[in-house]
C-alpha cells in the first residue's frame, strides 16, 4: 500500500518489530509486535504505540524508538 508517496510494504520491511498501518484519515500508526513494555521501559522513553500525521515524522519516531530499545 502506498500512502502519500510512502510504500507501507517498504516501511514494514524496514521496521519488522512493529505492526504498521495508516488510517483512513491519513494518520500513520505503529505498535510493537509481541512486546509488552514495563513501566521502567516507558520511563526510559519507550512507547508501545507511536503515531504521526506525517510519514517523515513517523519514520523518525520509529528510528528513535529503535535506538532507545537498543540502549535499554
Amino acid at each position: 500500500m502506498s500512502t502519500r508517496g510512502y510504500d507501507l510494504g517498504i516501511l514494514r520491511a524496514a521496521f519488522p518489530a512493529w505492526s504498521l498501518f495508516c488510517s483512513d484519515a491519513g494518520v500513520f500508526y505503529a505498535t510493537r509486535r509481541g512486546v509488552h513494555l514495563r513501566d521502567a521501559d516507558i520511563d526510559k522513553g519507550l512507547r508501545q504505540t507511536v503515531s504521526a500525521d506525517d510519514a517523515e515524522v513517523f519514520v523518525s519516531l520509529l528510528r528513535d524508538q529503535t535506538q532507545l530499545a537498543v540502549r535499554s
